[in-house]
């Protein structure tokens, strides 16, 4: 199975670097923009399947990205990004200020903690392996394009690569990024990882804005590690 991986273009959190979660905002102007270069550079590929996180961010880009295909899109509930409870809508700095024994615990443990009213990341990768075997199941031979969100991107490319999900901060996904894996039985090789290269022509590209990103990191910043 060849497995293309997509996360969502730019919204107003990811420009203001805050905990977006599962705040569901649709794509601002620049994401727009991103999302239509990635669907004309995506045009040409053979897709199978299109796939998507079910709040609007993903669901906006996987919609340019299928038109061309003249695919449907499979709305999946369980490829949404993690819940970040009360810390939505918040930034890394004012998390740090109002809930610093929480952040702290979380930074400690984000396999068995979760921010207060939200999922651990053991709950994210649950959700995320039970997608992913589904999908595969369904197309073992064939080539699927999932658009998700930075988190469960990552805790995908750890699961289908055999590491931990805590290792999921060693990858860096941008908005509107690409990345593919060939999955086969038991195993996965990854092909290309965060490739943005489809935007190196848009003002504020994504390498531009480093500490925009609105992905946190439990043991770092607010910003996409």
């Amino acid at each position: 199975m060849r497995l293309l991986l997509v996360r969502h273009g730019e919204t107003a959190y990811n420009a203001q670097g805050r905990y977006q979660g599962q705040t569901d905002l649709p794509l601002n102007q620049l994401g727009r923009q991103q999302a239509a270069l990635l669907a004309s550079r995506l045009a040409g590929e053979e897709i199978h399947a299109i796939y998507t996180s079910d709040l609007r961010r993903a669901a906006e880009t996987a919609a340019l990205i299928a038109v061309p295909h003249r695919l449907s899109v499979h709305g999946e509930p369980r490829l949404r990004e993690m819940s970040f409870g009360a810390w939505e809508r918040l930034t890394y700095a004012e998390i740090s200020e109002r809930d610093p024994q929480a952040l702290a615990a979380w930074q400690a443990d984000p396999l068995g903690a979760a921010p207060p009213g939200g999922e651990s990341l053991a709950e994210l990768a649950a959700r995320v392996q039970s997608a992913f075997d589904s999908i595969v199941a369904l197309y073992p031979e064939q080539t699927v394009l999932l658009v998700a969100h930075g988190g469960p991107l990552r805790v995908l490319l750890c699961l289908a690569l055999g590491l931990p999900p805590e290792a999921q901060w060693r990858f860096r996904l941008d908005t509107a990024s690409l990345s593919e894996l060939c999955c086969y039985t038991g195993d996965a090789i990854l092909m290309r990882l965060n490739d943005t290269h489809h935007l190196s022509a848009q003002p504020g590209h994504p390498r531009e804005r480093r500490h925009a990103d609105g992905e946190p990191r439990p043991r770092a910043s607010g910003e996409d590690g």
